[in-house]
């Protein structure tokens, strides 16, 4: 495979797995907010601070309300990481990558980034936004679905899975550094019903909910960080997704698990294995903002090893 047709395909993947991980983030702030009152503008401006896009924010928007981050993250054309810029960016990466792609695959991409960009004008978008990232997260699993289900499961779709679960592992320590770190109005306030209700609420935005009370049953703070870090199973836990990864990259180079050949496979290996032997209690103890801090560095080196080793264009 040309290596501009797999980079094409690999953030074509990460792109859409963004956009519909950034209507998450909207989401679960919307929830948290509910009945906050004085607390609402700390909370939207941690949505801002999480996501790492504070400084272009500040350039753009004289103050931080609910309207302008809604606006900002999701149809501002000059944000990069926004849901209609995501969708555009990977669009365009379909587009490049157009033979080796279903006709399902292209449609239904299609009709998400029409859907996010029609939206941009109609008012309930922003004022009534809970229908909206509803639809947006149904576009993301029917993205999945298509991908998965109409595409032969060879370099070019190991490329694309590589690409999500590598973005979706990302999203999802950040989702929970949201309310670990940031969103807490006060010290006083852990192990409120207050502090109980937004775990749950921040399991519900990352569609862990249900699976978590069938293992878990009583909510914690400790057992929700483990079950988003550490769970084997679950699709959007950071080990699973970091464990498909692995799978994928093993398949696009031929290489066994245990062993290494190149730079990727060396830090990717290592860091599926640390998270198979890690401990919640080891993450607690270091702090777990900390924790989600060192991991998102690490991921980003992982990030440029495939950059380098797969994507980039060598000097003759």
């Amino acid at each position: 495979m040309l290596s501009r047709v797999a980079d094409s395909i690999f953030w074509m993947r990460r792109y859409t797995e963004r956009a519909e991980n950034v209507a998450r983030f909207i989401d679960v702030t919307l929830n948290l907010t509910l009945g906050l009152g004085d607390h609402l503008e700390h909370q939207w401006e941690a949505l801002i601070y999480t996501t790492g896009d504070q400084s272009a924010f500040e350039e753009l928007y004289p103050c931080v309300t609910q309207e302008n981050v809604i606006r900002f993250l999701t149809f501002d054309e000059a944000n990069p990481n926004s849901i209609l810029s995501c969708l555009q960016y990977a669009r365009e990466n379909a587009r490049q990558s157009r033979e080796m792609l279903s006709s399902q695959m292209w449609e239904e991409l299609n009709k998400f980034y029409l859907f996010v960009r029609d939206s941009r004008n109609d008012s309930r978008a922003i004022d009534s936004p809970f229908d909206f990232f509803t639809r947006v997260r149904q576009f993301g699993y029917l993205i999945e679905g298509v991908v998965s289900g109409t595409m032969s499961h060879g370099e070019a779709w190991n490329f694309g899975r590589l690409g999500a679960m590598l973005e979706r592992a990302d999203k999802t320590s950040r989702i929970l550094d949201v309310k670990y770190f940031l969103l807490l109005p006060s010290a006083h306030d852990v192990g409120t019903s207050l502090d109980i209700s937004q775990w749950g609420m921040l399991l519900k935005s990352a569609s862990a909910l249900e699976m978590y009370r069938r293992r878990f049953g009583v909510l914690s703070p400790r057992l929700v960080a483990a079950f988003l870090l550490l769970d084997r199973d679950f699709p959007r836990a950071v080990r699973f997704c970091i464990s498909l990864a692995e799978r994928s990259l093993l398949q696009i180079t031929g290489g066994n698990q245990g062993n290494f050949h190149n730079r990727p496979e060396q830090l990717l290996g290592r860091m599926r294995a640390e998270f198979e032997f890690l401990d919640i209690d080891e993450v607690m103890e270091e702090g777990l903002h900390e924790f989600i801090d060192h991991f998102q560095c690490k991921l980003n080196d992982i990030g440029e090893a495939i950059h380098e080793m797969f994507f980039q264009v060598r000097p003759q």
